[in-house]
């Protein structure tokens, strides 16, 4: 009886460690090689690497200071699946921090506010808008180009990207449109306190609008004509545009896109899906060309500083070194066709560049010396990204 006893609680003490062992919780470290901390650049984390089949229970514990980190999940393709995980770990100098994976419950999930905001707007003809605690930007639908064409009031044609010049960390596209088209108490073209609109596009590229450079001219789509909102939240802004097919002199041009806006950051990524060329031009608009083109070719990126309507603006392209061949300042007489160009790229038919800009009056970045300085460290994250290792 005493030898049946001790091998039961033998058993237990085996079931017990195996059952232990298969939920043991998953670390990681996320190391960063540069001499600078980092805490503004998002990290994704996919089912397979986490070894779960269900994201919406996944917290991620600083080992460190014992927190829960603010986390943001991910529908890629619309499926109603969730695909990834974001969040944006605080990494010092040369150094390298531990985090777990632990299971939460909803309650549990550390609140944030949804600052990286993104939408249609059918109200605007149809806008497509996005913006973070930085910077806002937009784009312009088939609507704007149908009454542009048609001789109409109220139409756009152009696949420029325009600036929204926010001077506050918290959301204003709601409220702007509002104030503009449905209370008419403000125009978002004045500045009231928060920034506002006026930056000119027109046909120019505007902050990242793409061309094809063919025998010297530069050709380039029109109005985006589809459009999916991918996430919102406290990490991340995406979405998809498509445009339709375009002439670059006599090469025919397929053209589709996911933008994404992280928190903390001042430039969009453009992942670029594009047929028809070995090499895309991303472009800045030179307005009244009062300003100064400069570029950094081994550190990759193109930027123009302007005195704009009292202030200053700085704007810029960035891209991977490998992505990044040269940059060239394009000026003709016609209106709006002068702009600043990074020559890309494409690779087995895609291409990412980085685009956006800091107004003075934001405080962010209020000289050409402090932007410069800002290109080159946002260079050096995306060259050097953040080291995901798991411990087995």
């Amino acid at each position: 009886m005493r030898n049946t006893y001790t091998l039961v609680c033998l058993l237990s003490i085996v079931l017990t460690t195996a059952c232990s062992s298969s939920k043991q919780s998953k670390t990681f470290l996320v190391k960063n090689s540069l001499s600078i901390e980092r805490s503004n650049e998002t990290i994704e984390l996919s089912k397979e690497k986490l070894g779960v089949t269900d994201l919406s229970t996944v917290g991620l514990k600083d080992l460190a200071t014992g927190n829960l980190q603010i986390t943001q999940l991910v529908d890629n393709d619309g499926d109603g699946v969730m695909d990834v995980l974001l969040f944006q770990p605080k990494v010092k100098a040369t150094s390298e921090a531990k985090f777990e994976v632990v299971t939460i419950t909803e309650a549990e999930q550390p609140k944030a506010e949804l600052v990286c905001y993104s939408r249609f707007v059918p109200e605007r003809t149809d806008d497509y808008t996005w913006e973070n605690d930085k910077v806002a930007f937009r784009v312009y639908g088939p609507v704007a180009q149908q009454l542009k064409e048609s001789g109409k009031p109220g139409g756009t044609l152009s696949s420029g990207v325009d600036a929204w010049l926010k001077k506050v960390e918290y959301p204003i596209i709601n409220k702007w449109y509002h104030e503009e088209l449905v209370s008419k108490t403000s125009s978002y073209h004045e500045d009231t306190g928060e920034g506002c609109d006026n930056f000119h596009v027109g046909v120019s590229r505007g902050v990242g609008g793409i061309a094809v450079k063919n025998a010297g001219e530069f050709y380039y789509s029109k109005n985006y004509t589809k459009w999916r909102t991918i996430t919102t939240g406290p990490i991340r802004t995406s979405f998809y545009l498509e445009y339709e097919s375009w002439d670059a002199g006599g090469n025919l041009i397929k053209e589709s896109k996911i933008v994404s806006l992280d928190k903390g950051n001042n430039f969009s990524k453009f992942e670029t899906s594009i047929e028809g060329t070995e090499t895309i031009s991303a472009g800045l608009t030179l307005h009244e060309k009062d300003g100064e083109v400069t570029g950094n070719i081994s550190n990759g990126w193109v930027s123009y500083w302007q005195p704009h309507l009292g202030s200053e603006i700085g704007t810029a392209i960035i891209a991977d070194k490998a992505t990044f061949k040269d940059f060239e300042k394009y000026d003709v007489e016609a209106a709006d066709l002068s702009n600043a160009y990074a020559h890309l790229n494409v690779t087995n038919g895609k291409v990412v560049y980085y685009s956006g800009f800091a107004w003075k009056e934001s405080k962010q970045y209020p000289t050409n010396a402090s932007w410069v300085s800002y290109l080159n460290l946002f260079s050096s994250q995306i060259n050097n990204p953040l080291e995901l290792v798991f411990i087995p």
